[in-house]
């Protein structure tokens, strides 16, 4: 498993190109097309994977999309359909789309990757575990939270989504949606609002 990490669009949203095999998955293209084109040449791109739909996470997905017809494009069927359309540009841009929600698995190369939906940021927020690793798109930060004063956010889900998150098994490492990486241990001990949601303050 080879996981590429890029900043892209114009708040520096972390794109995660993930590799397995000659095959590879985009997670949250939020702009910069070009240079994902450029890093992607060669690759079999096989998916472009949407943890929420935020034009932050999905700027370069239309672009991608033509650029790669073979790769499907997921995403949460509720952040595809109910929410504002000037935050969740997709259904203009893109004309496939394929939804994913939670206990859902893909396979890319040898690798698994699971579907955890886990919403408060937005109704369709998801994470993507592969392995060890969690793709959180803006659930979980390090030190922090994704905020939920959007369209679609609520307090006491993303709360929910946070317990649910540290009380995964293991030391996985956190792969945001912004700002540096991180693991689950060190969230477990430093974040506030993972602490607070698992002292059960929702």
């Amino acid at each position: 498993m080879n996981i590429k990490a890029m900043q892209v669009g114009p708040i520096g949203t972390n794109c995660y190109l993930l590799e397995d095999a000659r095959q590879a998955a985009v997670i949250d293209p939020g702009g910069d097309a070009s240079r994902l084109l450029a890093a992607l040449e060669g690759a079999e791109v096989r998916y472009i994977l949407l943890t929420h739909g935020h034009y932050d996470h999905t700027g370069a997905a239309a672009a991608l999309a033509a650029a790669f017809p073979q790769a499907a494009v997921y995403i949460h069927e509720k952040d595809y359909r109910d929410v504002d359309p000037g935050l969740f540009p997709l259904r203009t841009e893109l004309s496939s789309v394929n939804f994913y929600g939670e206990g859902d698995r893909l396979t890319l190369g040898g690798l698994e990757l699971q579907v955890l939906h886990t919403p408060g940021h937005s109704e369709g927020s998801v994470t993507l575990r592969c392995g060890d690793v969690l793709f959180c798109g803006d659930t979980l930060f390090a030190g922090s939270c994704g905020r939920t004063d959007l369209p679609g956010g609520d307090t006491a889900k993303i709360l929910a989504s946070l317990r649910r998150l540290g009380e995964l098994e293991g030391d996985l490492r956190v792969l945001p949606g912004h700002m540096e990486c991180s693991t689950l241990g060190r969230e477990r001990q430093v974040n506030p609002y993972l602490r607070q949601a698992m002292r059960g303050g929702f």
